[in-house]
């Protein structure tokens, strides 16, 4: 049987940016990390695992398609799944997009290559190479407070040009957004995926069909009322909405955020592992402060 490629259009609502868990040795705890898919799962749309928020940087590379694998395993194709597959150089970023296609991942993603600056060429040749490997959708990441790459809406143009349909844009600024979707709308099958939480009403009210959100990790059935009261057109509703999850967001940021939503999930009763080192877990001053906070916002 032919497997039936997704298009990139196909990817909407809310995709979480999947925690990954690990043992206090920094191995995966696939135990943990089962359990937590499993809580999210019937609130979501999709995942995107091995990112920032999973750690992806942190991790080998066997231990990304490991954990790649276990996700996969663990929906069994109940949603799609976006595996990231970002690295510093192109031929790791083929060889994890070339792993997670071949066991049946719906697209891959991709940051730009972190740590040395880099040309829009070199930038450019990097996403055509993944794109070239693979027959799977690719996402292009743009995130550069991290990669500390510019992706202008002029690369996304030229590479939109060799068959890129899809960006997640995480730049948290709702400008760059709206000139990422003016450099593609002459192709109307090129999805342009909001890549936070902190816009998300805005930019669907904008037409953005999917969001990669960070706090569907801890809240998804949170994020998921937001997504389904924006299709509705209850616009009052959402904006109060979108209000309270920038006020839970703010709460995730009380001790450093992956490791604070760790924390969270424990307080809702999912084991979520612990973060991979160098993250630590946050110290209990810090969970007594969520733990107050959620509970004055009636979440716990």
């Amino acid at each position: 049987m032919t497997k039936q490629i997704m298009k990139p259009m196909d990817f909407k609502g809310i995709i979480p940016p999947v925690l990954t868990s690990f043992d206090a040795e920094g191995n995966i705890d696939e135990k943990a990390f089962r359990e937590m898919i499993e809580f999210m799962v019937p609130h979501v749309q999709g995942f995107y695992p091995i990112g920032t928020y999973g750690c992806g940087p942190f991790m080998s590379i066997a231990d990304r398609k490991k954990a790649a694998e276990i996700l996969l395993d663990q929906v069994d194709g109940r949603v799609p799944v976006i595996i990231h597959v970002g690295a510093v150089d192109t031929q790791t970023a083929v060889e994890l997009a070339k792993h997670a296609e071949e066991k049946g991942a719906a697209a891959v993603g991709a940051i730009a290559p972190y740590y040395t600056p880099l040309k829009e060429d070199e930038i450019y040749s990097y996403f055509k190479g993944i794109m070239d490997a693979v027959e799977i959708p690719l996402f292009a990441y743009n995130n550069p407070h991290i990669s500390k790459q510019e992706m202008s809406p002029n690369l996304i143009a030229r590479l939109a040009e060799v068959g890129l349909r899809g960006v997640k844009d995480s730049s948290f600024d709702l400008v760059n957004y709206y000139n990422y979707v003016r450099a593609v709308d002459q192709y109307e099958d090129f999805n342009v995926i909001i890549g936070t939480e902190a816009i998300l009403n805005a930019a669907f009210q904008m037409g953005a069909q999917g969001a990669v959100t960070g706090v569907a990790n801890v809240y998804p059935e949170l994020i998921q009322e937001l997504y389904q009261t924006v299709i509705a057109g209850d616009v009052e509703k959402a904006n109060e909405l979108q209000l309270k999850i920038l006020k839970v967001r703010e709460i995730t940021k009380f001790g450093q955020t992956v490791p604070t939503m760790h924390a969270i999930l424990e307080m809702r009763g999912v084991n979520a592992g612990l973060p991979k080192a160098p993250y630590m877990p946050v110290s209990q001053e810090v969970k007594d402060e969520v733990r107050a906070a959620l509970e004055a916002m009636d979440l716990l």
